[in-house]
């Protein structure tokens, strides 16, 4: 049974309240650290997020009897996690090793002994739990928080936002694609998993020479790959002749495939029940063996029919197959393989408001983000200006947006209309729009911090990762305020001492 953690005074344990922080320290660590030291010592964000994570991990977790990982464990692991691009393994070494870290999880001991140690899959296992829309609206808490101390400062009840929206790229962990290599991973993988069930004591005489035939795809794939990155003379007819090769051992795997999959159809019905990893595999081959029927086709009518494949019809990864292609004209990276993400910030930096969307393009999303921004915030703010760029333009968007916000920056491709004109000669037009490249600060700060490459797999896996990496950046950014008003303090109090 899963615990909502409730830090008690047990013998040798230091409370998260009193785990004192080093202040003066510049790693990208700390930050995270205290704003999740505030989060659990106000009131008020305490109880908002654990009820969103009481019903969000009760809901998926078996109440077996076993205490497992307490949710403010899972979410302090998965916020630091993001916090400096680490993998599983650097956070696993720093939950047991990091002095400050465990401090904030609440398990540190302060007698010399060890504690508690946690292992690699518990780790990855635990905070794989949370999904997109939880992460999100625990996100949304720390913004609204964020937001009442700045009011607190500030002595007002309410806060003009000037909104700054704007999407990139995150793209998933894979090769760079083209149908030779896909038709190779599709063979490689088809065969690997059958080997799987031969080494099960599965009977499949017909692929008994599996490793023999992965190797024979292996120098197919070279010498067709060699000959297309070298070119040479009679370029065409070699590559002709080698692809010509290579499908023929294609086929031959294709039609070892086909028969591994009927005699263990046969063997499924005659025995008795399979366990759950035997139906995934099962699962697998066939996925991949429809990717390695695809790809054959594809290398058949691109390389000697002469075909132009429509785009599709293209698959980028067979092990990512939500993968797009993304094309945005950037110099140092022409194609970027993922999704776009869509931000959108206020004039304190924090993240109001993130969607990761899958074949659609920017200006299909400029109507909905004024509509949830004002849903979130309208009530308790001012919804003051909001400006995107020309990507995102749409007259519908616009005469919308204009309903919502009092200032609207929606440039319009091409030459400036009259009514542009006109707009641009306002001052806090102007002032908006200049505001408008700290955007790309944020999404810097996003890429540096994780969001370049996703690691995690599926659309799932994709989603709840950038998920992370905002609540992370939001944390971060409320960090760094608490800090800075705590350095200030201790520099009055410095002064004071002095006198």
């Amino acid at each position: 049974m899963r615990r909502r953690f409730e830090q008690q005074l047990k013998l040798g344990i230091t409370p998260i309240s009193e785990i004192e922080l080093n202040l003066k320290s510049r790693h990208e660590l700390l930050p995270i650290l205290r704003a999740l030291q505030y989060v659990f010592n106000t009131k008020e964000l305490n109880e908002a997020i654990f009820q969103i994570l009481e019903k969000e991990v009760f809901s998926k977790v078996k109440k077996t009897g076993c205490y497992g990982m307490s949710m403010w464990e899972i979410l302090v692991l998965g916020v630091v996690r993001l916090s400096g691009n680490m993998d599983f393994d650097r956070l696993h070494d720093l939950s047991n090793e990091h002095n400050s870290l465990r401090g904030i999880l609440g398990i540190r001991k302060n007698d010399y002994s060890r504690g508690k140690n946690y292992s690699l899959q518990t780790v990855k296992d635990n905070v794989q739990l949370l999904d997109e829309e939880t992460i999100q609206r625990i996100s949304a808490i720390i913004v609204e928080g964020s937001h009442g101390l700045i009011k607190k400062k500030e002595g007002v009840d309410c806060l003009s936002l000037r909104i700054k929206a704007d999407s990139f790229v995150v793209e998933s962990n894979i090769h760079f694609p083209t149908d030779l290599n896909l038709l190779r991973d599709s063979a490689r993988k088809s065969l690997e998993t059958v080997g799987y069930f031969i080494n099960s004591d599965f009977s499949l005489q017909v692929a008994s020479k599996w490793k023999s035939w992965r190797n024979k795809m292996q120098n197919s794939y070279r010498t067709v790959s060699e000959i297309h990155r070298k070119k040479g003379g009679n370029y065409e007819e070699r590559l002709k002749a080698a692809t010509s090769s290579y499908l023929e051992t294609s086929k031959k795997i294709e039609e070892i495939i086909a028969q591994s999959i009927v005699q263990l159809s046969i063997a499924e019905g005659a025995s008795k029940e399979w366990t759950e990893v035997e139906q995934a595999k099962k699962q697998e081959l066939l996925f991949f063996f429809s990717m390695l029927n695809k790809h054959i086709d594809l290398v058949n009518r691109r390389i000697l029919l002469g075909e132009k494949i429509p785009h599709k019809e293209k698959v980028f990864s067979i092990y990512e197959t939500h993968t797009e292609w993304n094309s945005k004209g950037k110099v140092n990276k022409a194609v970027e393989l993922g999704h776009n993400v869509l931000i959108a910030t206020d004039q304190y930096h924090f993240i109001l408001y993130t969607k990761v969307y899958e074949k659609e393009v920017d200006k299909q999303q400029t109507i909905e983000i004024g509509q949830e921004i004002e849903k979130q915030y309208g009530q308790s703010n001012e919804l003051g200006g909001i400006s995107f760029d020309k990507n995102f333009y749409s007259e519908p968007a616009e005469q919308d947006l204009e309903k919502k916000f009092k200032i609207v920056v929606l440039p319009k491709p091409g030459r400036p209309s009259k009514r542009a004109l006109a707009k641009s000669g306002d001052r806090e037009y102007q002032d908006l729009k200049r505001a408008h490249s700290g955007v790309e600060g944020n999404i810097n700060q996003l890429e540096q911090n994780g969001l370049d490459v996703c690691p995690d797999k599926g659309i799932a896996g994709f989603k709840r990762y950038v998920a992370y990496g905002v609540l992370s950046y939001n944390l971060h950014r409320l960090g760094m305020r608490i800090i800075l008003e705590e350095r200030k303090v201790e520099k009055r109090l410095r002064k004071r001492k002095r006198a």
